[in-house]
């Protein structure tokens, strides 16, 4: 990666945890759900504890609090864990060039029959248009891809322009700052392969930006969600002038009529 300052070998352990990750989400409850546009689905820690996934949300149109979300882009925009695409569609749809990348393939065939642009990509393997994104999005509990939150960070930081915007969305409630391994599961008992994840909120993902050197510029909740938009700060390596992408898997697409 062009500009990349990565130890081999954590580059390399991110390449594994991807191509676990991957599995992951091949062919489960996950990827059945999302062909559905239905649940029940939810994330299972081993102790038997279940997180509830929203899958008929994220299978519907983008709704007032992602609209609100959305407005608040800048440039062009990567959306990290895109899921069935509502988000990128909607930026489509209010011109905005955008691109989708997730370990799913069923999330990304979702997200290009909406007339999305999607690429089947972890977000620790090499993307177009690195260090040129005006806007990236963890949205969907998304801040626990990895399972380590401040080096997803740090792969953040490596996307944006220099002074580029993260949003992520973080966990309601108390304090909530863990590290877990879970699977997907559904009604039926049906499981996929175990991956590592994380579950963060509001504080705790301040805190963790602070020593990463990011510097929140607003935190908000709506409609039972909570946000954070965060800046790099310092200096970057790379060329802030630089153009937005622009290859032909980065474009401006348009809501399937």
């Amino acid at each position: 990666m062009s500009g990349v300052r990565e130890a081999t070998g954590v580059r390399i352990g991110r390449q594994a945890d991807s191509a676990r990750e991957s599995g992951a989400w091949a062919n489960d409850p996950y990827s059945r759900a999302l062909r559905t546009g239905r649940g029940p689905l939810f994330l299972r820690r081993a102790d038997g504890w279940l997180l509830p996934l929203d899958v008929e949300r994220w299978c519907a149109e983008a709704d007032a609090v992602d609209l609100a979300v959305l407005r608040r882009c800048e440039g062009a925009v990567l959306d990290v864990g895109c899921g069935p695409g509502r988000l990128v569609a909607a930026l489509g749809a209010l011109g905005r060039p955008v691109l989708g990348i997730d370990v799913s393939a069923a999330a990304v065939a979702r997200t290009n029959r909406l007339g999305g642009q999607a690429l089947r990509r972890s977000v620790f393997e090499s993307l177009p248009g690195e260090g040129r994104w005006g806007t990236a999005l963890l949205i969907d509990g998304n801040v626990g891809i990895g399972g380590e939150p401040h080096a997803l960070l740090d792969r953040m930081a490596q996307l944006l322009v220099h002074e580029g915007l993260l949003i992520a969305e973080t966990v309601p409630g108390p304090d909530i700052d863990e590290r877990v391994r879970v699977h997907v599961t559904d009604a039926r008992g049906a499981v996929g392969s175990p991956f590592p994840w994380a579950r963060v909120g509001t504080p705790a993902l301040l805190r963790l930006a602070e020593r990463a050197g990011w510097r929140a510029v607003d935190q908000w909740a709506t409609g039972g969600r909570c946000f954070v938009a965060l800046r790099r700060c310092g200096a970057r390596t790379t060329n802030s002038s630089a153009e937005p992408p622009n290859s032909a898997a980065v474009t401006s697409s348009q809501r399937a009529g």
